[in-house]
């Protein structure tokens, strides 16, 4: 049975109660033992059109799929980016405040500041913690220079579980964040051939942690995870521990796919 194609009815309604633009985004790379985390921005206003033929959540489509939308998905917004934060940075604030770096980057590279954004889930990571800066006093850390600009983020957040499925904005986001990090991920297998990288992406695929029991991780892991194999002894001080927005579960074997 084929899903329904995702429409734009949520989003025009959003922007009916008076947003100019709203910021449709969603994540990928999260579950991943290695590389990025991976945040996707499609920006829609109610002179946006309807979706190319064919969009659907990434989870939905072949790469090969993705791809052939992706020269469409490029024209359809009003403006779209990608944005990353790397395995060093997760390590350094914990998988949800990077996943907020990574937004941050995004919305600095549109062009345009939307004030509204609809994300896809139930749980809002985007919007920064109160204390946030009281966390990290001093400017020079790790922790607190991957928290430093933030600014470009959208005051006012908006949450939809499975908006993926349903919002074609947000199934738009999802599938340019998924090329972007695919291809960074096919890149750096060929510098680490042994994990697998351009067929696993970086997840806990069965090839993947029998590569990493056997040879350990390397730089591109996040060593502050619950991996398998040698070569994880402790840092000075102690593994890293999610100081801002700490979730449950974030550090053992994943078998998600985002």
């Amino acid at each position: 049975m084929s899903t329904p194609a995702p429409t734009l009815r949520v989003e025009r309604s959003l922007l009916r109660a008076g947003a100019p633009a709203l910021a449709c985004v969603d994540e990928v790379g999260r579950g991943a033992l290695a590389g990025p985390v991976t945040v996707g921005v499609a920006v829609v206003s109610m002179q946006t059109g309807t979706a190319p033929r064919g969009l659907r959540d990434s989870k939905l489509l072949t790469p090969a799929a993705r791809m052939a939308l992706l020269p469409r998905l490029r024209r359809w917004p009003v403006a779209h980016a990608v944005g990353h934060a790397g395995p060093d940075e997760v390590d350094a604030v914990g998988i949800l405040a990077a996943l907020r770096v990574a937004a941050a980057r995004a919305f600095a590279e549109l062009g345009v500041r939307p004030a509204l954004a609809l994300l896809d889930g139930s749980h809002d990571w985007m919007t920064p913690p109160a204390d946030c800066d009281a966390l990290f006093p001093d400017p020079r850390s790790a922790r607190a220079a991957a928290l430093a600009d933030l600014d470009a983020l959208p005051s006012r957040v908006v949450t939809r579980v499975k908006a993926d499925l349903s919002c074609a904005g947000v199934a738009a986001a999802s599938v340019l964040a998924k090329c972007a990090r695919d291809a960074i991920m096919i890149e750096l297998s060929g510098r680490h051939p042994e994990y697998g990288w351009a067929l696993n992406k970086g997840y806990s695929a069965p090839e993947h942690v029998a590569a990493l029991r056997e040879h350990g991780p390397c730089a591109l892991h996040r060593r502050s995870w619950n991996l398998p194999g040698p070569g994880l002894e402790a840092e000075e001080g102690g593994p890293c521990v999610d100081l801002v927005d700490p979730e449950p579960g974030t550090r053992t074997l994943s078998t998600a796919s985002r």
